[in-house]
């Protein structure tokens, strides 16, 4: 049985009856209630009231002069010990490197050794 096939349509270009001139992909949106955007508004500037109440009265509870020197303390500490346990990476590193290199060159040393003594072969066409 042979199956039969239309031939492939191309799109014409013309709209549908009832279109306007260009396709909506996108549903506009509508804009928020007064009344929503409103509320939204006083419980933004209540929030932000709020802090800045806070971080007034924050000078009263702690000495922020001295919170702040010890942060700054902590951190460069913290900073010296990284530095210095990147430092004692590298060294290991290192280290390790040269104990390899170190070996290669033993097993390099003692080819080398073994082969002076082994019987050479006579390469072709010399002899």
């Amino acid at each position: 049985m042979k199956s039969q096939s239309r031939p492939a349509r191309r799109p014409s270009g013309k709209r549908p009856k009832g279109s306007k001139g260009e396709r909506q992909v996108f549903r506009r949106k509508r804009p928020p209630l007064r009344w929503k955007q409103g509320a939204a508004g006083v419980l933004i500037g209540a929030a932000g009231a709020g802090l800045v109440v806070g971080l007034m009265q924050l000078p009263q509870r702690l000495d922020t002069l001295l919170l702040l020197s010890t942060a700054l303390a902590n951190v460069i500490r913290g900073v010296q010990l990284l530095l210095l346990g990147l430092l004692q990476v590298v060294a290991v590193v290192l280290l390790v490197a040269v104990a390899v290199g170190a070996l290669v060159l033993v097993v390099a040393g003692l080819v080398r050794f073994v082969r002076a003594f082994l019987p050479r072969k006579n390469p072709p066409g010399l002899g």
